[in-house]
């Protein structure tokens, strides 16, 4: 769909936003039940915490900030962390249409309108501070298609992972434990953002993503534990999210990562704890390596984890950093799951084995007919009342 009117104030974006769920054919229910609003979190450290401005007052507004340089930088950094959030939403769109349990509905159905919020969220940030430059990203956020899920579409997303295809439950739950893992690593990078109003959106952003992540977690063990999916199937997309997550750190020895440090726009993920160590000048150039590293060792907690639910010898394992890159050092580099280097040849026919195949998808087809593939779980007994304890953690706009 062609977006053709011009956004003067948010409220005008919202009509944009309601255009965008039916070009894209999401009718989510209990929507009517959400609250879709910013929310912003009056409760920050009112200083820069790291980089070379570190002490001083964090900028209110874009005019405070002292260089076109480091405005045009905060601009790409809301609106790529904008556009992540609605491209799930075009991934995982179809699930609805046949769910296994009614917590299955549920989780869904949440994640949706919580990634729609964040989503929200950054065009708020894009039309209220950054002028015209701001209301023509926020305008193309919803002009942008998740290339799998619409493959017609002129406009991919604009980050590997939210084009791929999320085709069913069990992509879902790896996506959701794997991808908004990276997520929560990313905003937890914003949270001490030296632009106030990303720091104080990073907290209840967070709090909502917690459930996301969370989600994953439980269905993967929730499928782990009813045994039906073989685990052949299920390293494969083990393989197919973990290598698409690792890649949405970013290049290695990357400028941008290093001046978005220098300018105290996005921390280390472990921030506090490393200034706590005394570790107080990292290597600026191996800032996405480190947060990378942080990741795939919490990652592979979880695939440990998950193992001692599966019996016999086939276990889980944590596919190698440098296996189905697209983007780093090892970027379009032949290397197995366990990290050896290949001729390029045996490589092109070993991909296509180490990734969910055709006759994967079949074989799942038929394992999903019956909804006892994944174990059931009870709802919440009230389903939307954690909205509040946000908003009251978070003191209005």
């Amino acid at each position: 769909m062609e977006i053709i009117r011009n956004i003067q104030k948010f409220d005008d974006w919202m009509d944009y936003l309601k255009d965008w769920q039916s070009d894209i054919g999401v009718k989510i229910e209990d929507s009517e039940n959400f609250i879709m609003t910013p929310i912003y979190d009056n409760t920050i450290p009112p200083e820069i915490e790291f980089g070379d401005f570190k002490g001083q007052p964090k900028w209110d507004r874009i005019t405070q900030i002292p260089t076109q340089n480091m405005r045009d930088s905060l601009l790409a950094l809301t609106f790529v962390q904008g556009d992540t959030e609605f491209a799930s939403v075009e991934q995982q769109r179809r699930l609805l249409e046949n769910v296994p349990h009614d917590y299955d509905r549920y989780a869904a159905v949440r994640i949706m309108l919580e990634e729609i919020r964040h989503g929200l969220q950054m065009c708020h940030i894009l039309v209220e501070h950054f002028g015209t430059s701001g209301k023509v990203e926020a305008r193309k956020l919803l002009e942008r298609r998740a290339r799998e899920a619409f493959p017609e579409a002129k406009n991919p997303r604009l980050l590997g992972a939210f084009n791929e295809a999320v085709d069913n439950w069990l992509d879902f739950y790896a996506y959701t434990c794997f991808v908004d893992r990276d997520g929560k690593f990313q905003l937890g990078m914003l949270k001490p953002c030296g632009f106030s109003p990303l720091a104080r959106s990073a907290g209840p952003m967070l709090r909502e993503e917690a459930f996301h992540l969370g989600s994953g977690n439980d269905g993967l063990t929730r499928i782990v534990k009813a045994g039906q999916v073989p685990v052949a199937i299920l390293q494969r997309f083990f393989n197919k999210w973990i290598s698409c997550a690792m890649d949405l750190f970013g290049k290695d020895e990357s400028s941008t990562a290093e001046w978005g440090y220098v300018w105290g726009f996005k921390a280390r993920f472990d921030e506090e704890q490393q200034r706590k160590d005394g570790n107080l000048d990292p290597d600026r150039k191996e800032l996405n390596h480190h947060n990378r590293m942080l990741y795939h060792v919490e990652v592979a907690d979880i695939v440990k984890r998950l193992n001692s639910f599966i019996p016999g010898e086939e276990k889980l394992f944590m596919p190698h950093e440098k296996f189905h890159r697209a983007i780093g050092r090892y970027a379009n580099q032949p290397y197995d799951v366990h990290g050896n280097l290949m001729e390029q040849a045996e490589y092109d026919k070993y991909i296509k084995t180490a990734l969910p195949t055709p006759q994967d998808y079949a074989l799942l087809k038929d394992i999903f007919k019956n909804p006892n593939w994944i174990a059931d779980r009870a709802l919440p007994k009230d389903l939307w009342g954690y909205q509040e304890n946000i908003r009251k953690a978070t003191l209005g706009k």
